[in-house]
């Protein structure tokens, strides 16, 4: 990725919505995406999309309500998370990652 984004796991959650709908939720569709699992307010799921507009990592778009969509592939923030969590634990050895892993 060309810029250094990173997501908690709650923005992440968001984002999973997102990508598994393919197309533009509003904040009342991505909180009922979330399932019984996350039953969060209303006001906590739209500090999560103003926190990812923020960051670049969505895209708002203005009909009745606001519609959004990810600006960055799964696969892509992904590779960059994992990547981020190598560096900080392993000191961005893969090698050492996966001999802990073993």
């Amino acid at each position: 990725m060309d810029k250094k984004i990173t997501v908690s796991d709650a923005e992440w959650t968001v984002l999973e919505v997102l990508w598994s709908a393919g197309k533009p939720l509003n904040a009342t569709d991505i909180r009922n995406g979330l399932g019984e699992s996350r039953r969060w307010e209303r006001t906590t799921v739209l500090t999560l999309i103003q926190r990812l507009l923020k960051k670049g990592v969505l895209r708002q778009e203005k009909r009745e309500v606001y519609y959004y969509r990810p600006l960055v592939e799964q696969s892509k923030l992904g590779r960059y998370q994992t990547q981020r969590l190598i560096d900080k634990l392993y000191a961005g050895s893969a090698k050492a990652m996966v001999a802990a892993l073993v």
